[in-house]
C-alpha cells in the first residue's frame, strides 16, 4: 500500500510539474499597444525581414507596407517625434510618426512629414495597416510637375508604386532628383 501510495504522489508531482511547465511556455498575447510599437520599430530600423514577420497575417498590406519601408529607407526618413499611441477601439491602434525627410529638403521647405499608421491587429497579430500623412500642397504639386515636366524620373522606377512594385529606391530618389530641379526653378 505504502508503494502505491509513493507512485500515486509521484505521478501527480509528475503531472502537476509538466503542466505548470508547460503553462509558462504559452505566451499570453501581446497588447496592442506593444505589437503597434514594435511595428513601428521594425518599420524604421529598415530590417525588411523583421517587419515582415510581423505582417504575416496582414498579406493584402504587406505589398504597400514593404514598398513604402524601403521607399522611407531611400528617402532618408528620420524620427523626428513618436506620437502618443491613440487605441481607437479593441482592434485598432493609430500611431502617428512625425519625420524629416530628403522629398522636404529638395523642395526647400521648413517642413516635418507626420505619417499616420492605422494598424488593425486582432488575437494579437496585425491583420492590416493603413498609411496617410499630411503632406502639404507643396508636395502634391512638386509630383505633379515632375510627371508633367521629367516623367523619364519616375515613370520606369515608379512603376508598381505602392503596390510592391520592384524599385522603391530609384522611384524616391527620381521624385528628390525633380523636386531638387523644381526648387531651383524657384
Amino acid at each position: 500500500m505504502k508503494l502505491i501510495l509513493h507512485r500515486f504522489f509521484f505521478y501527480i508531482s509528475l503531472l502537476l510539474f509538466i503542466s505548470c511547465n508547460n503553462a509558462s511556455k504559452h505566451e499570453s498575447p501581446k497588447s496592442n499597444s506593444t505589437l503597434a510599437n514594435e511595428f513601428v520599430d521594425a518599420f524604421y530600423s529598415f530590417k525588411r525581414d523583421s517587419l515582415s514577420s510581423l505582417l504575416s497575417m496582414a498579406k493584402e498590406s504587406q505589398p504597400e507596407i514593404l514598398y513604402y519601408q524601403k521607399w522611407a529607407e531611400c528617402g532618408n526618413y528620420k524620427i523626428v517625434k513618436r506620437g502618443d499611441l491613440i487605441e481607437k477601439n479593441d482592434s485598432l491602434v493609430i500611431v502617428p510618426v512625425t519625420v524629416k525627410d530628403d522629398l522636404m529638403t529638395a523642395l526647400q521647405i521648413n517642413f516635418n512629414v507626420t505619417d499616420t499608421f492605422h494598424i488593425s491587429i486582432q488575437n494579437g497579430k496585425i491583420h492590416s495597416v493603413q498609411t496617410s500623412s499630411n503632406d502639404p500642397v507643396e508636395y502634391y504639386e512638386a509630383k505633379e510637375w515632375v510627371k508633367q515636366n521629367r516623367p523619364e524620373l519616375i515613370e520606369k522606377a515608379c512603376e508598381g508604386i505602392w503596390e510592391g512594385g520592384p524599385t522603391p529606391c530609384e522611384c524616391i530618389q527620381g521624385m528628390i532628383q525633380g523636386f531638387k530641379e523644381l526648387a531651383s526653378k524657384n
